[in-house]
């Protein structure tokens, strides 16, 4: 049998996307992707090569983050590339690094940025372009995580598009209840992806098939327990990274929880079953615990990136939650161990970053119930799909039986698209795998 080749595999899919993207004739190619395979690197290939076909294209982001984000990875691929970056009349509405690109021209007017090569900005801005002539292609980044009302926004200003999106991630974000649309195809809180296909179902879809971030520990549950119908490999084989510490352990559990991940990828740092409220402060004190010795035992990793070993700094280091308040709290209690520079954030927030170690509060740590909430399924795959080498998952005993006793007491929607696998399924999944990776520790 031939050896996967995760590169060629990658450079098979890029191409097929590319030749639909420049030849093909549907108005609409859609492209499933994991966590770290390249979805930046796709949208940024894919407008090159537009671009240099002569055909002037409009890329939408979510963000004004992956705006600014698009816009340096063109300026570095592609120095003399006319690209606009069109944004809003807020008093700072762009990276000041932009400022510095001699081939970006930013205006607060579409027209101010016609004839340029490509033009990039958010769809919340797109939306509120009129009277210019439509764009013969599109980009739309992270597609996922746009809902179906802003995609209907932006859709008369191009002819043909190219969606990017990775389906595992979190759904887009509503603040208005949307259970009146519930079941039909034009629901606007729906992903633009969903609705784009549930009108035109025969449009092109293919999936990148190589996650270049998730290790070999990692890529085949995230795989099978979040993209069951999209599966995927990963980038590199079990001998191409490692994790290693300086300084030996002191036998604590914090410290036994990180040899296990620097050997085998995953952690759980189990504390003792409890109910307890959301900021629960021993689980908060023991995410801090493990990052305070994720720095004090000098840990370097290696990677096919550099032949030489990497210091495990604060920058490369993430800790997860599912709430605000449970991040703040965290905050507090690195600063009170003299811990600087770790991002600290929700799946909200951390969704689309990439570390080389990240601490996770799980979602249903010590919680009497499994809402709605805790069990989507995007919400676990971001926390659990942001590390380069490892993954620590502090979380109170319990699980199991909880999930085990939870009631199925979701509404019935007649036309809605069972999502799968759901979160339970997930959620039971991951806890399993995780479970063989147990360090049990009673503060």
């Amino acid at each position: 049998m031939t050896a996967f080749d995760p590169a060629a595999a990658a450079a098979a899919a890029t191409d097929a996307i590319l030749a639909d993207t420049l030849h093909g004739s549907a108005r609409g190619i859609v492209v499933d992707s994991p966590p770290g395979a390249g979805k930046s690197t796709l949208v940024v290939r894919a407008a090159l090569e537009l671009a240099a076909a002569g055909r002037p294209l409009m890329v939408v982001a979510q963000t004004n983050a992956q705006v600014d984000d698009l816009v340096v990875r063109l300026a570095e691929k592609a120095p003399d590339l006319p690209v606009g970056r069109l944004h809003s009349s807020d008093s700072d509405p762009y990276d000041k690094a932009l400022d510095a690109l001699d081939n970006v021209r930013k205006s607060s007017k579409a027209g101010d940025l016609a004839g340029l090569s490509v033009v990039i900005s958010t769809a919340a801005k797109w939306a509120h372009v009129k009277d210019v002539e439509p764009w013969r292609h599109a980009i739309v980044d992270e597609a996922y995580q746009m809902r179906s009302d802003a995609l209907l926004a932006v859709a008369g200003l191009f002819e043909r598009a190219l969606f990017v999106g990775d389906p595992g991630q979190l759904d887009p974000f509503a603040i208005a209840d949307a259970d009146q649309w519930a079941g039909l195809s034009y629901d606007p809180s729906a992903s633009a992806v969903t609705t784009l296909l549930a009108h035109n179902p025969e449009l092109p879809q293919h999936r990148l098939p190589v996650s270049w971030r998730l290790p070999a520990s990692a890529a085949p549950l995230v795989s099978a327990a979040f993209y069951p119908f999209t599966p995927f490999r990963s980038g590199t084989g079990p001998e191409d990274r490692r994790l290693s510490f300086g300084v030996a352990s002191d036998g604590s559990a914090p410290d036994r929880a990180l040899d296990e991940a620097a050997t085998s990828g995953w952690a759980l740092l189990e504390l003792p079953a409890r109910h307890t409220p959301r900021t629960d402060p021993e689980a908060i004190g023991a995410l801090a615990q493990v990052v305070r010795r994720l720095l004090d035992r000098g840990g370097v990793a290696t990677s096919e990136r550099s032949p030489e070993p990497a210091p495990l700094t604060a920058d490369r280091i993430a800790v997860g939650t599912a709430h605000r308040d449970q991040a703040a709290a965290i905050r507090v209690a690195l600063a009170e161990l003299g811990v600087t520079g770790v991002a600290v954030d929700t799946a909200n927030r951390l969704q689309g970053r990439e570390f080389d170690v990240t601490v996770v509060l799980h979602p249903l740590s010590g919680r009497p119930d499994a809402t709605a909430f805790h069990l989507e399924t995007g919400r676990l795959c971001v926390l659990t799909s942001r590390h380069r080498h490892a993954c620590v998952v502090v979380c109170r005993a319990g699980v199991s039986d909880l999930l085990d006793e939870h009631p199925s007491t979701e509404p019935v929607q007649l036309g809605v698209t069972v999502k799968f696998p759901d979160g339970w399924e997930a959620m039971m999944a991951t806890w399993d795998h995780l479970s063989h990776h147990r360090v049990a520790w009673t503060p």
